[in-house]
């Protein structure tokens, strides 16, 4: 393991620490140029849906190819990880990935989105942020936890808990979304940069996997293997903050912070930091009722566009794979209901 032959005189958790930082500040980088987010593909406006999509999707099918390459050469090892569970809480799937989908059209951003907007000065999406990680903190471990608990206890059992477990399994979902990648690039044409940059950022979420399951794994204090992800690491992130002397940063406060640092450098280098707030009342409301249905819903599902879009997918995880059609679903609902509505604000 390369943790050992580095022998750096750091503990694991600190290394942890550091590649999340390492990730973080890649995907900020890349997903402030690029503007990647799944709601924009999703919901946006008619003249950036397909552009986005585009984008998205290059980094969907760079994060399931990248993962399997990483697999199959012994740099992933996730056997027993919550993903490839074939005990699917069905329930708490569908009805989280629909709230977080239905969140993130009303905050207009999906929260790997809205982190990236925070480095760069927008107030609105800070809001949103704590609103978030107080919710999904409130459901993993306080208040809410009884809804997380109850609607989890509805499991259905399946053959299988990811597609790598089906024989050509994997290589079929690759070339499913290297052919949806393809054929919105070549439909919609965006631009080269920002392909480029969104299969980056499916990298990165091949590269969490690589870091936490096996290169910095120690045997003799085994820490969570994860990847990049929004929703538990904004949880931590929050409970670091509160109680930093009795909790240490790992992975994901790491990555939070990478995020942060790395829009706010690019954003800077860009010219592209701006203050922005509220414009009234209403709209306030609008983006607190997201935030709290992105952090509830981000729990319910296992995971936001990034955390199961993304890193779970990438792993062929049925369960990532139905709360990113959930999400999906739960979006296009709520874009349809919300058409038309008067006072929301431009396109984050």
């Amino acid at each position: 393991m390369l943790l050992e032959s580095l022998n750096l005189g750091l503990e694991a958790r600190t290394l942890h620490l550091i590649a999340g930082l390492v990730l973080g500040l890649i995907f900020g980088i890349a997903a402030q140029i690029s503007r990647f987010c799944l709601r924009r593909a999703v919901a946006g406006d008619a003249t950036e849906r397909g552009s986005a999509a585009a984008v998205w999707a290059s980094g969907f099918a760079a994060a399931i190819i990248g993962f399997a390459i990483a697999q199959a050469s012994g740099f992933v090892a996730i056997e027993d990880h919550r993903f490839l569970s074939n005990s699917l809480p069905v329930a708490a799937i569908l009805i989280g990935g629909l709230a977080f989908g239905a969140g993130m059209v009303l905050t207009r951003g999906c929260v790997s989105r809205l982190t990236v907007l925070g480095g760069t000065g927008n107030l609105r999406a800070l809001t949103v942020l704590i609103v978030f990680a107080v919710t999904a903190h409130a459901a993993l471990k306080g208040v809410l936890a009884p809804v997380r608990t109850t609607l989890g206890s509805f499991t259905t059992e399946l053959p299988i808990g990811s597609l790598s477990e089906v024989p050509l399994g994997v290589p079929a979902l690759a070339a499913l979304a290297l052919v949806l990648a393809a054929g919105l690039i070549l439909r919609a044409r965006p631009s080269v940069t920002h392909v480029v940059l969104g299969a980056v950022i499916g990298l990165v979420a091949v590269g969490g996997w690589v870091a936490t399951s096996t290169l910095l794994f120690d045997e003799f204090d085994p820490l969570p293997v994860q990847s990049a992800a929004f929703t538990l690491p904004w949880s931590d992130s929050l409970f670091w903050v509160i109680a930093s002397t009795a909790i240490p940063a790992g992975f994901g406060v790491g990555f939070i912070g990478g995020v942060f640092g790395g829009s706010f450098l690019s954003a800077s280098a860009r010219g592209e930091l701006q203050l922005q707030s509220f414009s009234s009342p209403t709209e306030t409301l609008r983006y607190v009722a997201g935030g709290t249905l992105m952090g509830v819903g981000g729990v319910l599902a296992g995971g936001c566009t990034v955390g199961a879009g993304l890193s779970g997918s990438a792993t062929g995880s049925i369960a990532a794979l139905l709360a990113l059609a959930a999400i999906i679903t739960g979006a296009k609902l709520t874009s349809v209901l919300a058409r038309g509505e008067q006072g929301m604000p431009a396109a984050a």
